[in-house]
């Protein structure tokens, strides 16, 4: 799979509509259909090691490295073609699982205190399409649900020298999006069940649902709003920004809130339509929104 494939999957997609075409190709990278294994896995090489010894020799301040959850890759895994390698989709998550330790201890032993699990699996258990989709393979999404939680409690367990956040999104593809649904379904456990210091969560759009699931979060959580939209250029306003976050502070006290981009920029290789002097603008408001807000 190459560069003008990947691009070839957007054409004739508009922003902010959702982007079917991925799920329509037969083959392709992971991330576009689920795959079988044909070994056990193993760490062969960490990349997000790499990235953080070469950012945090240039940076002047700390730096945050992200990995993508277990829950992402479970839900991109061929277990029926995989069974000659894993007997159960509980021993190849166990290996995940494993694989994805070694590489946190080995970025704690560089330097790193800020990593961030990439979660955008989880908003799969609110989206009709991708529960109708877990279902047609036979498969429970509750008990899904609850296998990723328990991965994602067993990848921090014993790591306390890191601050550690899950980010939970719908979706970024040429600003287009893959899933909707609000957190209602899954707010009470994913709050109450995960033990991760930061949850970042998207509440650009509708889509999101309101901020009334947030009243699970418990003490000592910091619920980071992703107001910002990274998918289409118009700038928020910043009095707009406040009396969103003023609205969340029914649910959450002020300090437990945060403010931030809904997602990622870029996203996936091809991005998404949005230049890169509106980025830096977008961050200037996040900033001056921040200094309004919490000084």
């Amino acid at each position: 799979m190459d560069l003008r494939f990947v691009e070839s999957l957007v054409e004739g997609g508009k922003p902010l509509q959702r982007w079917e075409r991925a799920y329509q190709v037969a083959e392709g990278a992971a991330i576009l259909q689920r795959r079988p294994v044909k070994e056990r896995l193993r760490l062969v090489r960490s990349l997000p090691l790499e990235e953080y010894l070469f950012v945090s020799r240039v940076a002047t301040k700390p730096a945050k490295v992200t990995l993508i959850g277990p829950d992402r890759i479970c839900q991109r895994f061929d277990y029926e073609r995989s069974t000659t390698v894993y007997r159960s989709i509980d021993e190849f998550m166990a290996d995940v699982v494993r694989l994805e330790r070694e590489m946190i201890q080995g970025l704690i032993d560089a330097g790193c205190r800020y990593i961030q699990i990439d979660a955008p699996g989880y908003t799969a258990y609110v989206d009709p399409p991708s529960l109708e989709a877990m279902r047609q393979r036979g498969e429970n999404p509750m008990e899904n649900f609850s296998r990723s939680l328990k991965a994602d409690n067993e990848l921090l367990q014993g790591f306390e020298d890191a601050t550690f956040g899950i980010h939970l999104c719908r979706g970024n593809q040429r600003s287009m999006w893959h899933r909707e649904g609000s957190y209602d379904a899954i707010a009470e456990r994913l709050f109450a069940e995960l033990i991760h210091d930061r949850f970042l969560l998207e509440y650009d759009s509708q889509r999101a649902g309101s901020f009334e699931p947030l009243r699970f979060v418990p003490k000592g959580k910091v619920i980071v709003l992703g107001l910002v939209s990274t998918k289409v250029a118009e700038l928020e306003k910043i009095d707009d920004l406040k009396r969103r976050i003023d609205e969340a502070t029914r649910y959450v006290p002020l300090e437990q809130l945060a403010l931030s981009p809904q997602c990622g920029f870029a996203s996936d290789v091809v991005g998404n339509l949005i230049g890169e002097d509106d980025q830096k603008r977008k961050l200037e408001i996040v900033v001056e929104t921040s200094l309004q807000v919490w000084g």
